[in-house]
């Protein structure tokens, strides 16, 4: 069960910073668990409705132990669902996953988590989830020592790999008097995700927007390291979070996609993933790559510099200060601007931290590309290392599209959305 007590329900009110009119007519499978957190489950339900969702709970009997079906049935658009066999639909976990747009799942038990990842189906929410290719999103909940067991650990990396979305828990008082990590995340952060990992296009139950169908996308992602010994190197802040998502987004859309990467995040399934680390190793990867490309999206922080020679064993202290001699890297988007193909959508990022659409405009006519999406990595939550990003979108057209702070999800997917408008030819 979930260790976790902490108070009344809160009063709902819109998410801050995030988009709650995305869950209009979208049809969302609540999942409840057996703990104490599953109070907070209700508030959740009464947020996602009120935002114009279709919510269908699916409660397991030891959830039961904690919630009632009365206060959900009430308060969902459909009554509360149980059973695999107790139902008048002889199959009843293949049509609730079939038309889900996502399920969300909080709070999440240690026990939910170890079935979901090893495939078990031995009840109605366990069997929906192997039942469905929607989005999952999974809110753990349990007592400290559980959330940090290395069975725990594992599972959950396996679900991670596999596409699901993680909504990591807070830190703060658990049942028992205990105080520590593990309670629900807060309300707004599990929709926050829910909102990111939802899919574009047509809503209740419809398949998701494929607007990229057999298109060939190759993204860039993460901050490249340039050593100067076999132990250090020059880089950047970059978790390359958001090429992921961009990654993510393509392929959400109907797109082929390639990765080039120098972290180590998850990706949805079907992505081919190149790893690199250097800057030299990127411009390789995107150079044998790029032609076949018909979007191609360069949201990795490449150096600007690198260490003309790097030492072959690690430098001491003893051996005084280093005179470490820089030269430039190669420009791997000016070179894509100067040799892509008629017909070839290519867009730069440039993480500013100040002038920054003055600086993002400059950079969009030097580079030869169709956007720049810039951001200010000054401002609070923007950019490097976090969640979120705000960012300007410019088009070589004289567009111009802001997207203030939210989900690096919500942020790919105005990105992407700009790029399908310029293959249409709308912008």
């Amino acid at each position: 069960m979930s260790d976790e007590h902490d108070g009344p329900i809160p009063d709902s009110s819109d998410t801050a910073g995030h988009e709650l009119a995305e869950l209009l007519g979208r049809r969302i499978v609540l999942g409840v668990t057996g703990g104490i957190s599953a109070y907070k489950a209700v508030e959740l339900c009464r947020r996602m409705v009120d935002a114009g969702a279709t919510v269908v709970p699916v409660l397991t009997e030891e959830a039961g132990r904690f919630v009632g079906d009365v206060t959900f049935s009430a308060l969902a658009s459909e009554p509360v669902r149980r059973s695999l066999f107790d139902d008048a639909d002889p199959i009843p976990h293949t049509h609730i996953g079939q038309s889900a747009d996502v399920i969300l799942v909080a709070p999440a038990t240690a026990h939910l988590i170890a079935r979901y990842a090893h495939g078990l189906a031995d009840d109605l929410l366990c069997a929906t989830l192997l039942a469905t290719r929607a989005p999952v999103v999974i809110c753990p909940a349990m007592h400290t020592e559980m959330w940090e067991h290395p069975a725990v650990v594992d599972n959950l990396e396996v679900l991670r790999r596999r596409g699901v979305h993680i909504v990591p828990p807070g830190v703060g008082r658990l049942a028992g008097g205990d105080s520590g990590a593990g309670r629900l995340a807060e309300p707004e952060d599990v929709l926050a995700a829910l909102v990111a990992a939802l899919p574009a296009g047509p809503r209740g139950g419809e398949p998701p927007r494929r607007d990229l169908a057999g298109t060939r996308v190759l993204v860039t992602a993460g901050g490249t390291r340039e050593p100067i010994d076999p132990v250090r190197f020059i880089g950047n802040r970059s978790s390359g979070k958001q090429g992921h998502a961009v990654a993510d987004e393509v392929a959400a859309r109907g797109a082929r996609v390639t990765l080039v990467t120098t972290v180590s995040l998850p990706a949805a399934p079907g992505i081919e993933i190149v790893s690199v680390d250097t800057a030299a190793e990127m411009e390789r990867a995107i150079s044998a790559r790029s032609a076949s490309a018909d979007v191609v999206v360069m949201a990795a922080a490449v150096a600007d510099f690198r260490p003309k020679a790097a030492a072959a064993t690690k430098i001491s202290k003893a051996d005084g200060v280093p005179q470490v001699v820089l030269e430039p890297t190669p420009d791997i988007l000016a070179g894509l601007g100067e040799r892509r193909r008629p017909g070839q959508v290519l867009v730069g990022f440039a993480a500013e931290t100040n002038d920054l659409r003055e600086n993002a405009a400059a950079k969009l006519g030097r580079k030869g590309v169709d956007f720049i999406v810039a951001n200010d990595v000054s401002q609070p939550g923007v950019g490097f290392e976090g969640d979120t990003n705000a960012v300007v979108i410019i088009g070589a057209d004289g567009s111009e599209r802001r997207v203030d702070l939210t989900d690096k999800r919500l942020v790919a997917r105005a990105v992407v959305d700009a790029i399908v408008r310029r293959r249409s030819g709308l912008g």
